[in-house]
């Protein structure tokens, strides 16, 4: 039994947060899934930048494309929806084995809207829709903005990854949102299984505080953060609203561990994946940690429930002088900036390799 498969039995899932039609085409993706038990992947317009603009895969649907007049987002979204067809198809299998638990990818709504809730909900309508594919999330950022976009998008049968959280505060708001969803189904006799993860950001926090704290507090935020929000999403499942709506049918919105990838080259590259290792979560990891576990990483312990160590490790920074609050907050604002230059840059790079292709 290899490590991933170790932490499938766990019952945690891993995610590959990364796709390329290169992945698709020379079947790695499909041996992810059959040798590291990878179940299903996210993907954001930084890795479709990357793809598209790295390569010549995309190149003759590009321009077959742009010759029927799409261009800019709409372009995107039928390229992008293409990649991510073929791997939902491919992680099917296991949607139908886990009864929609498992098996899912994610589409990003065009971070240009966050500010505008019906936009973003007619986005993740038209997204939902143009996929086709009933293991597909819309990913939505969990930004003050996006709370209401998220509840409606619930209310409306749309599966949502809800991005860009860093605090406890931040996911008790989605939450809370996810749970008016479901109770305004139920109340409007809907079906109140609507799926829905929390992608909980990690090794920012400890790029973020780098070189400010003492030496022993190095690469402890990230995973301190998250213990304290495990604790928080433990407290919801046992409380008395969620057990009603789940005997109602509810789904759980599970909790999705992103940025697992160590920005910190002294660090190994497993560190928080192994931290993070906890039943019924999901760790979407980079192409590079993914197979730096596989080869070397181990289960070393189970996440905490009481997160009690957590809060004591979070008692270190700050007496350090860290502002936990205020820097998350900042850490979504930079992370919301960072999606809109990233978008900004996927529609230039998209232009860019029209016109040339036109010309050639």
């Amino acid at each position: 039994m290899t490590t991933t498969q170790d932490l499938h039995k766990l019952g945690q899932s891993l995610w590959l947060d990364h796709i390329t039609r290169g992945i698709l085409d020379d079947g790695t993706l499909k041996r992810y899934i059959d040798e590291l038990s990878v179940t299903g992947l996210t993907s954001n317009p930084t890795i479709f930048d990357e793809a598209i603009g790295g390569s010549a895969l995309y190149d003759q649907s590009i321009q077959q494309k742009a010759r029927s007049g799409l261009s800019g987002e709409t372009l995107f979204v039928d390229l992008a929806l293409e990649d991510l067809r073929r791997a939902a198809d491919l992680f099917r299998p296991e949607f139908e084995r886990t009864r929609g638990i498992d098996g899912w990818v994610s589409m990003e709504v065009s971070p240009l809207l966050a500010s505008n809730t019906q936009a973003s909900i007619e986005a993740a309508r038209r997204i939902h829709e143009l996929a086709d594919r009933p293991n597909l999330y819309v990913k939505i950022p969990g930004t003050p903005e996006g709370v209401r976009a998220i509840e409606e998008a619930i209310f409306s049968g749309i599966p949502v990854n809800v991005t860009l959280l860093f605090s406890r505060e931040q996911y008790l708001a989605i939450a809370e949102a996810y749970l008016r969803g479901i109770e305004r189904r139920i109340a409007a006799k809907l079906d109140p299984k609507v799926s829905s993860v929390a992608s909980i950001f990690v090794s920012r926090w400890d790029r973020a505080v780098a070189g400010k704290v003492p030496a022993e507090l190095a690469n402890r935020l990230g995973i301190a953060i998250a213990g304290r929000i495990y604790r928080a999403h433990c407290d919801l499942i046992a409380s008395r609203r969620w057990r009603d709506l789940a005997a109602a049918g509810a789904l759980k919105q599970r909790m999705l561990w992103a940025s697992t990838g160590v920005k910190d080259p002294k660090a190994p590259q497993t560190l928080y994946v192994e931290a993070l290792a906890a039943p019924e979560t999901i760790d979407t990891m980079p192409e590079k940690t993914l197979l730096a576990y596989a080869k070397e990483g181990r289960i070393r312990g189970v996440m905490p429930t009481d997160g009690a160590e957590a809060e004591k490790t979070l008692a270190s920074f700050t007496g350090a002088g860290v502002d936990l609050d205020a820097l998350a907050k900042q850490l979504q604002l930079e992370g919301a900036q960072s999606f809109v230059k990233s978008w900004s840059e996927l529609m230039q790079s998209l232009l860019d390799k029209s016109k040339a292709l036109a010309a050639s």
